[in-house]
């Protein structure tokens, strides 16, 4: 593996943030009768535009396989199958889960196949804007596996809720092959469509680490079907700890994501409660956002001065209504810096725009505003430009990490955050 330098101010940043963060024991509050549910795996959803929509090609009688990757495992579990955005009804006439044999491929070990679901029936229709619950299924998954999920559908709906940025290839062919080992001949898009979490019931004490991003925690740039996230890094190193390995990584990033306005999908603020707060085992949440809110502000033209201060203003009070939020439920708050985009060609930033995101991020870093701090620029400029990315994590635009990029991240992160004995 690669090692990298790193710059000792900013490792220093980093390690004295982690350090200041008293961290609790993980959260044992059950629901259900008494049953432990935690998210081993989890999606944003937001409406699909005509682009990221299951093509026109696919048929109506069309069975959709998807494959998800788990972060813990667990002798029981459960699926979250969404129709927030959509306008009528959502009608799934089979949902089935089994054990991939390749995150590559759509074949399935069909000794592992099992049929999920709702209310004790097979078909379900999910009302316009809501989100439904699969009842518990005995299979046993273990963490870091590749799980395939085929659902079955008569008809599509007009509007679609999913998640465009899967890196993961989704399989659909005509009719209803649920328990197909194989889709021979499938249409293959790389786009997560209605299904928005696993939950699990862990064998041991478990609790999940929700992370709230844009594009960079989504992993844009990155070959799909290859599991490089800077979450999915973080999601190795907890397993590869008998401490840590109960905690579950959950990326919640959505591409061109906004902390406080509209850009792509609901607004941070907006979102945070179905994204983190109602997510199952949910002990902390890191906050990764605000690199688009700066950048569009100036993308088309130059702003006021009082324009600045209003959207530094704005991006603050986001930020400190989720974290009073989280911290009613007992979820612990990371506060990630915002990493430097100066040679963004995109968003062409100027001075003003920078002066705007230090002024966020010295917020950040104050003392009392978070559980504790990623410093996540800090470890990530260049430090002889500091308004730009280090070149060797620079994926080429100046705004997004490379893979060697995604990489440093995830392994930079001390898992000091996360509480020093683990999950009791």
């Amino acid at each position: 593996m690669r090692e990298f330098k790193v710059h000792p101010i900013a490792w220093l940043a980093a390690m004295v943030a982690a350090l200041t963060y008293a961290a609790p024991a993980a959260d044992t509050r059950a629901t259900g009768g008494g049953v432990r549910w935690v998210a081993s795996w989890a999606s944003a959803q937001i409406q699909l535009d005509a682009q990221a929509a299951l093509p026109t090609a696919a048929p109506d009688d069309v069975t959709l396989r998807q494959l998800v990757r788990t972060s813990i495992g667990g002798s029981r579990i459960r699926l979250r199958v969404s129709n927030v955005f959509g306008t009528s009804p959502l009608t799934i006439s089979g949902v089935d889960i089994a054990r991939a044999l390749s995150p590559r491929s759509s074949r399935i070990d069909p000794s592992t196949n099992h049929q999920i679901t709702f209310a004790g029936a097979r078909a379900v229709s999910i009302p316009a804007g809501a989100e439904y619950v699969s009842d518990p299924l005995e299979m046993s998954v273990p963490a870091l596996a590749t799980l395939a999920v085929s659902m079955h559908l008569a008809s599509l709906p007009k509007l679609q809720t999913g998640h465009p940025g899967s890196r993961a290839t989704s399989y659909f062919v005509a009719g209803n092959q649920l328990s197909a080992p194989e889709f021979r001949g499938a249409g293959t898009v790389d786009h997560w469509y209605y299904l928005s979490g696993l939950d699990v019931v862990p064998k041991r004490p478990s609790a999940a680490i929700a992370i709230v991003g844009d594009s960079i925690t989504d992993g844009h740039g990155l070959v799909s079907n290859t599991d490089t996230r800077w979450t999915d890094y973080l999601a190795e190193r907890l397993h590869a700890s008998a401490a840590m390995r109960p905690l579950a990584v959950l990326n919640l990033g959505i591409g061109s994501n906004c902390l406080a306005q509209a850009c792509v999908g609901p607004n941070t603020a907006a979102r945070f409660s179905r994204d983190v707060l109602m997510r199952g085992g949910v002990q902390y949440v890191i906050i990764l956002e605000g690199v688009n809110d700066l950048g569009m502000l100036t993308r088309d033209a130059p702003a006021p001065a009082e324009t600045h201060r209003a959207l530094v203003k704005r991006m603050i009070g986001a930020l400190a209504q989720m974290t009073a939020q989280a911290r009613e439920r007992d979820i612990r708050v990371i506060g990630a810096t915002i990493m430097p985009y100066g040679g963004s060609g995109y968003y062409h930033p100027d001075a003003a725009n920078e002066a705007d995101r230090r002024a966020v991020n010295e917020w950040i870093r104050a003392p009392g505003h978070f559980d504790a701090v990623l410093d996540f620029d800090a470890l990530m400029r260049d430090p002889a430009h500091p308004n730009r990315l280090r070149k060797e994590f620079d994926s080429g635009d100046g705004l997004h990490p490379s893979p060697a990029g995604y990489r440093f991240m995830g392994e930079a992160v001390p898992l000091r955050l996360f509480t020093t004995g683990g999950p009791r």
